[in-house]
């Protein structure tokens, strides 16, 4: 679920840095025995518009006030990382499941089926794009899906390009929710059965239905958008029964934080109404632990889940390459 994979037979990056619209973050992360542990964490504001996230135009409006919140956050953590892995919106990049009767054997041949078959929906030329596929879930009728992520090349280097300015290297790229996913899929603990994650930023809140380890639905509305979240989370429920042939959740896990104070309270009272499931704040130290000078507040749990995520993500690709 990378844009990159150039650290696949590499030492896991120093860090992980998320450049969000209405903040820079960066974790530290490291091992302790078999547990991983938060070692220190930075988290500095930016103000409105100097990132919005976008598909088709640049992303970051104000390099200098993006630049200069990285500067203090990495000078916040204590040590200065060389590699980071980037976590960065899920709207500057598009998701999507590719359903084929036959997943062909090459991997190139795959890459070249999923381009044809993406260009006809791509909102920009996938000769100017970072395309990267994984395994989805089962399709019907004995059928395979592919979750593909592409983004344009020139948007992934704008971010990349805020880390290479002070001499970080940022060599692997992922989506906020897609990080998310896996702190679960990255623990001991991966939830069985139909699960349902909601993730809400205050530019946009994006909802992922999983079949065990495997994405069968992935969504992400704009916040402005007329749909409520209550609409969003009826709508995503009629396809689920009707088109994913589900049954109940077996869990539903809500996080982040959305635009209008108490976004997420009015989120888990939708969910928990119309699914009749408890829906469970994502915490992050249910796989990663915190230092003793480290306080676990609801907030930073918003913040550390994609960071931890992705460290998480990062030591599964080192350990498998």
């Amino acid at each position: 679920m990378s844009f990159f994979t150039s650290w696949l037979a590499s030492p896991p990056p120093d860090a992980a840095v998320e450049i969000a619209a209405d903040h820079v973050s960066a974790a530290v992360v490291s091992e302790r025995g078999r547990r991983l542990t938060v070692q220190g964490y930075a988290i500095e504001p930016l103000p409105p518009g100097a990132v919005i996230a976008s598909l088709t135009s640049s992303n970051i409006i104000n390099r200098s006030a993006v630049v200069s919140a990285l500067r203090r956050a990495l000078d916040t953590l204590g040590t200065r990382p060389r590699r980071v892995a980037l976590v960065i919106p899920d709207l500057a990049a598009k998701v999507s499941l590719v359903r084929f009767d036959t997943i062909p054997a090459s991997r190139d041949d795959l890459d070249q089926l999923l381009r044809w078959q993406l260009k006809k929906a791509s909102p920009f030329p996938l000769e100017e794009a970072c395309v990267t596929f994984t395994a989805g879930g089962g399709g019907a009728a004995g059928r395979s899906e592919i979750l593909v992520i592409t983004a344009r090349r020139d948007i992934i280097a704008e971010y990349e390009s805020v880390c290479d300015e002070l001499k970080v290297y940022a060599g692997l790229a992922d989506l906020a929710t897609i990080s998310v996913v896996n702190l679960f899929l990255g623990s001991a603990d991966v939830p069985s059965g139909d699960w349902l994650l909601v993730h809400l930023r205050p530019d946009y809140t994006s909802i992922a239905i999983m079949r065990g380890e495997d994405v069968i639905f992935f969504r992400n509305r704009p916040e402005g958008d007329e749909a409520s979240i209550a609409d969003l989370v009826h709508q995503t429920a009629m396809y689920y029964q009707d088109r994913l042939s589900g049954q109940r959740f077996t869990r539903v896990l809500l996080g982040g934080s959305g635009r209008a104070a108490g976004a997420v309270e009015t989120a888990r009272r939708s969910l928990e109404e119309r699914l009749g499931v408890s829906a469970e704040p994502i915490d992050p130290t249910r796989v990663a632990g915190l230092t003793d000078r480290i306080s676990a507040t609801p907030d930073l749990m918003d913040i550390l889940a994609p960071l931890v995520g992705m460290m998480l993500r990062t030591r599964s690709l080192a350990v498998t390459a």
